[in-house]
């Protein structure tokens, strides 16, 4: 009879809690449009944020509520863009590609070691040690932490320990701008042509003791460039890309080629007075 008993009372509450649930899903229910899993199965998974948008799957909620235009996915071709703006009965929109970029052009062949680094092969970890032991305390260790973390095999290392990243498969998910302890990545539309490839602060000639194609501060770059498009800070270069509209003049008297135009492949320009460098090889340690 217990058992009976028993039997009854756990059939009654489990029917009790059925019921709850019912009610509970139909009082609680959030409608959620269909058109989303639709919607983010026509995006390219990155997840990279380029957008403005942590994810995929809330950019996608940001189409179809009318928060967003298709454009706006940089790393999405524009016939897939279009597919998306067609799906959803909307404007495709543009959106300017971003990607990273480095600023700093100090590789081996030109930029020098005043102490040796042994240890973790890691930029985060020497950078630890005095500030990673490079002659100029702004310039890239060229340990590849950036190539690391890369997910999408954008950022190889070139001959001289250079990271270079490749404009095409970039997505601007800004993970080399987060793990380069020399902040020298930064995120930048691919349409700023103008660019300063050094974080050097220090004044004068001295520094090309440590690198060639470091920025002395000269200035020259911001005299030679339209109203407003240059000004020194911190000496040096701060291009005002909202400002005026970008110009080669600003690059052609530059000494060492600290400040360059960029191609559509992100290969960079330099102007007409800029040394032009020939070594290949490391540089030695102590020579100018």
């Amino acid at each position: 009879m217990s058992i009976l008993i028993a039997l009854g009372t756990l059939g009654g509450l489990t029917f009790l809690l059925a019921v709850m649930l019912v009610v509970a899903n139909r009082r609680l229910y959030v409608y959620e449009d269909p058109r989303i899993d639709q919607v983010e199965d026509m995006l390219p998974h990155a997840n990279c944020g380029a957008c403005g948008y942590p994810g995929c799957r809330p950019f996608a909620e940001a189409l179809v509520g009318g928060e967003a235009l298709p454009g706006k996915c940089t790393v999405s071709t524009q016939e897939d863009q279009q597919a998306i703006a067609d799906f959803l009965g909307v404007d495709r929109g543009s959106g300017v590609k971003k990607v990273a970029r480095l600023a700093c052009a100090g590789g081996a062949n030109v930029a020098r070691n005043r102490a040796r680094y042994r240890g973790m092969e890691s930029c985060q970890a020497a950078a630890l040690v005095s500030g990673g032991g490079k002659g100029c305390f702004w310039g890239c260790l060229g340990h590849g932490d950036c190539e690391l973390v890369c997910d999408y095999d954008a950022i190889d290392m070139n001959t001289h320990g250079l990271p270079v990243v490749d404009v095409d498969k970039c997505t601007a998910c800004g993970d080399c701008v987060e793990v380069c302890p020399k902040d020298l990545f930064s995120l930048q539309p691919v349409d700023h042509r103008l660019w300063v490839a050094c974080k050097n602060e220090e004044q004068g000639d001295e520094i090309l003791e440590d690198c060639q194609v470091a920025c002395t501060a000269c200035g020259k770059c911001a005299l030679d460039a339209g109203p407003d498009l240059i000004t020194m800070e911190h000496n040096l270069p701060v291009v005002h890309y909202e400002r005026a509209t970008q110009q080669l003049d600003a690059i052609q008297r530059c000494p060492t080629g600290a400040i360059v135009w960029l191609d559509d492949e992100g290969q960079a320009i330099k102007g007409r007075e800029a040394k032009k460098i020939v070594r290949q090889g490391q540089r030695p340690e102590g020579t100018t």
